[in-house]
């Protein structure tokens, strides 16, 4: 459902915007045009594209909950790094840390003493316990499929319709008339993958049980709420229906926690006392130097023993010389000794409430069909009442409005996250902050309607 806004004078206020962007930034636009004598799309990373604005724009420093870039001027962060940064930019205890491993070896292939705290700091808060860590929750989540078809020895595994689990081949997946097909934007599909994956909506108990009762399924990677196409909130009893079934049909559930930490030091997996076999946790635990780590039950981890031990468990698919540094377990031990606990989430949950409530007001006083959406620190707004599959979410993109909100919220110091509607908190951010928000969110509706 679209809402009714005027489009010539969405592209006019858009047109408008641009050219402020422009007039704002010009040391980036100098940045911008050098890189693109030397890096692909101009930018070190594709997803850097994907801003408002006609050229990315270049960070100087980042602190908390705020950044400057070149040209001097500061942002409130809602974005944080897409929930690398979720626990605020440049914790001092974990540059302190950081800095003195660096100056003390940072890899080895040996385990460093941080591992043992990390594996049981982990234990702790997710309830799984047997660890092993990885550089990102893409490797993590691959890790966790290949071992669930070697335990299996199934061929498939199953995902979400829309759902994103980094740049896992098996993960880019959706349907399209009930066809398994690669997601639109996939670059290159190195097979076809109706024949690695089964794509079930969100939320579809029965479409699960069909998927499932064909045999074929080693795993279920899903997220407990979907977040990578917008925030879907499973439906009341769903997520126990998922848990039951996968037991029914012995496949492995995982559950990838990298976005929906946001509900609480333990995810969801510890928020709604979740019982999945294994769990994934990425960007977050490493307060901004790369590290994930992926956990697992008692009885998974005892029948793991044996190939972990193997003489050849170097060529079987997972880990990597760079996987569990010293470096990065001194960074993960560092940020959960002072980030992402309980006092923390009692601070930046209230303000995600405090976004909800301003975005809503703003909604309701406009009278427009929109909705808000939250879970834990992490909130969105929708141009459409809340979808229940991310085929509902993905429908319900609209990019035209999409890239003027987010413009108009950059060019007056708000930077969201750049895929949706999103705003992440951390205890950085203030009352001030999310009411500065609301006020220019407001601002945007009134110059719209």
């Amino acid at each position: 459902m679209r809402p009714v806004i005027d489009r010539d004078r969405l592209a006019a206020l858009r047109a408008r915007e641009d050219d402020l962007f422009v007039r704002l930034h010009p040391r980036s636009a100098e940045l911008a045009a050098q890189a693109r004598r030397s890096l692909l799309a101009g930018v070190p990373m594709p997803w850097m594209t994907r801003w408002p604005g006609s050229f990315p724009v270049f960070v100087d420093r980042a602190q908390g909950a705020r950044f400057t870039d070149v040209d001097g001027i500061e942002y409130v962060d809602l974005c944080l790094g897409d929930t690398g940064a979720m626990t605020g930019h440049a914790l001092p205890e974990v540059a302190e840390v950081v800095a003195d491993r660096a100056r003390h070896g940072i890899t080895t292939m040996l385990p460093s003493p941080d591992a043992v705290w990390v594996g049981e700091e982990l234990t702790r808060r997710f309830g799984l316990p047997r660890w092993q860590l990885a550089m990102t929750a893409t490797d993590a989540n691959r890790f966790a499929l290949r071992f669930a078809r070697h335990l299996t020895g199934r061929p498939k595994v199953c995902v979400m319709d829309w759902c994103y689990h980094g740049t896992v081949d098996e993960t880019l997946a959706v349907l399209d008339g009930g066809r398994v097909v690669p997601r639109p934007g996939a670059l290159g599909p190195q097979v076809d993958v109706a024949q690695t994956t089964a794509v079930v909506p969100f939320n579809d108990v029965d479409a699960l049980e069909e998927a499932l009762a064909t045999g074929e399924i080693a795993a279920v990677l899903m997220e407990p709420a979907l977040t990578n196409i917008g925030i879907v909130l499973p439906e009341p009893g769903y997520l126990d229906a998922v848990r039951e079934l996968t037991r029914r049909y012995d496949a492995l559930l995982i559950i990838d926690e990298t976005h929906t930490l946001c509900a609480g030091p333990g995810g969801c997996t510890r928020a709604w006392a979740l019982e999945p076999d294994m769990v994934v946790v990425g960007k977050p635990i490493g307060g901004g130097i790369p590290a994930a780590a992926y956990g697992m039950s008692l009885a998974l981890a005892e029948r793991l023993d044996g190939p972990m031990l193997g003489h050849d468990i170097d060529v079987a698919g997972v880990g990597g010389t760079l996987t569990g540094s010293a470096l990065a377990l001194a960074a993960v031990r560092a940020t959960l000794s002072v980030a992402l606990r309980d006092e923390d989430f009692a601070v930046a949950v209230p303000l995600a409430e405090r976004f909800t409530a301003g975005v809503a007001d703003a909604i309701a006083a406009a009278s427009l069909p929109w909705h808000v959406q939250r879970l834990g620190c992490r909130a969105e707004y929708w141009f459409c009442p809340p979808p229940r599959t991310g085929a509902e979410a993905a429908a319900a993109v609209d990019e035209e409005l999409d890239g003027f909100m987010h413009l108009w919220a950059f060019n007056r110091g708000i930077l969201l996250a750049p895929f949706h509607n999103m705003a992440l908190f951390s205890p950085h951010h203030s009352e001030a902050d999310v009411d500065r928000h609301a006020e220019v969110f407001a601002e945007a509706v009134t110059a719209l309607t």
